[in-house]
């Protein structure tokens, strides 16, 4: 009977488990994947935007992965192309938009800008196991 009050929270803790929805990648979201000649130029600099933009974070974070995306643009030789990409997602990712490529939208809408706690970080670790190997 002593440990029926820790089994109970730990019940309780358990209906609520931090979950972050399953990592999904749409590309360069509304933005081309790449030039006419080239139709996956990018495609691997934005897919490593959308896996910094599912898992979220503060904002110093989210700045942080908006110039590694502009960089990878620019290393594809397209410099103009990464600056415009660069001002899309600074003024289409925030968190304050209800998008399916807002910054943190694998957790539920609204998160804003947060540090990630260590049951998020553990949730994303969890999630990890399943997806294929970023480039």
């Amino acid at each position: 009977m002593k440990y029926l009050p820790l089994l109970f929270l730990f019940y309780v803790k358990s209906l609520f488990a931090v979950e972050i929805e399953d990592f999904y990648s749409d590309g360069c979201s509304i933005f081309p994947d790449g030039t006419p000649n080239q139709s996956d130029l990018w495609l691997d600099c934005c897919r490593v935007h959308d896996y910094a933009y599912w898992k979220g974070g503060s904002y110093a974070q989210r700045q942080e992965a908006d110039r590694n995306l502009e960089a990878c643009v620019a290393k594809t030789g397209e410099s103009e192309v990464a600056l415009l990409m660069l001002v899309g997602v600074r003024v289409g990712g925030t968190p304050f938009l209800p998008t399916p490529f807002r910054w943190g939208y694998g957790w539920p809408y609204l998160r804003g800008y947060r540090a990630l706690t260590e049951e998020e970080l553990e949730a994303i670790e969890r999630a990890q196991e399943s997806l294929p190997r970023m480039p």
